[in-house]
């Protein structure tokens, strides 16, 4: 759960605004399947037909290409998929839904807001670990696939699990995963920014 923690501050900024307390306790899963789903497509379709060099382009040393923000989206969501399993593998703790604060809204809108920069930690930078670029997009593709499936099939009930994320405060498994979509969201629109820098090859 620590390494999980690590990666998560890494997801928002850590100054978040005030939230209101008070949270829905519905777990629509038809929603954040949606949220899973429509963040899987737009970033498939923001890279379909790239090529290698439109892929790797950089607008400056300090900045990330395409296929690094889709390989930190994975780092990310592979921690995320993780951490999730351990919540629910520990007993249920609906008691703790009194302590957490920021509800389903807030927690997308803060995660997508890019006006809000965040530094990377070591272990959120893309490795270049994969043997090509479309092994890449696969791998998120199928990464994303089996997590829709979880929330597809699960008898977990992710609202009774409550962590305590770093910036966030306590948020239940139901609220990580529509994380993970709202910063699939954040670095689908960081490769967008890539795409229509004026150096990007046509």
């Amino acid at each position: 759960m620590k390494k999980l923690a690590l990666l998560l501050a890494i997801a928002v900024f850590s100054a978040v605004t005030a939230f209101r307390p008070g949270t829905s306790v519905r777990e629509d899963r038809t929603l954040l399947i949606t949220q899973l789903q429509q963040t899987k497509d737009q970033l498939l379709k923001d890279v379909q037909g790239l090529t290698d060099a439109q892929l790797e382009y950089k607008p400056a040393p300090d900045r990330w290409s395409v296929i690094e923000c889709v390989e930190h989206i994975m780092q990310i969501e592979k921690a995320i998929m993780e951490g999730e399993q351990q919540m629910v593998q520990q007993p249920a703790n609906p008691e703790r839904r009194k302590d957490i604060k920021i509800t389903d809204e807030q927690l997308i809108k803060n995660v997508e807001d890019r006006s809000h920069k965040v530094k990377a930690s070591e272990a959120g930078i893309p490795k270049h670990s994969y043997s090509s670029n479309a092994e890449a997009i696969k791998a998120f593709t199928d990464q994303r696939d089996k997590l829709i499936e979880y929330v597809t099939s699960t008898k977990d009930v992710m609202r009774d699990h409550i962590m305590d994320h770093p910036a966030l405060g306590p948020i239940d498994a139901y609220q990580l995963l529509l994380l993970d979509a709202a910063h699939t969201n954040r670095h689908t629109q960081q490769l967008q920014e890539v795409k229509a820098d004026p150096g990007f090859p046509k």
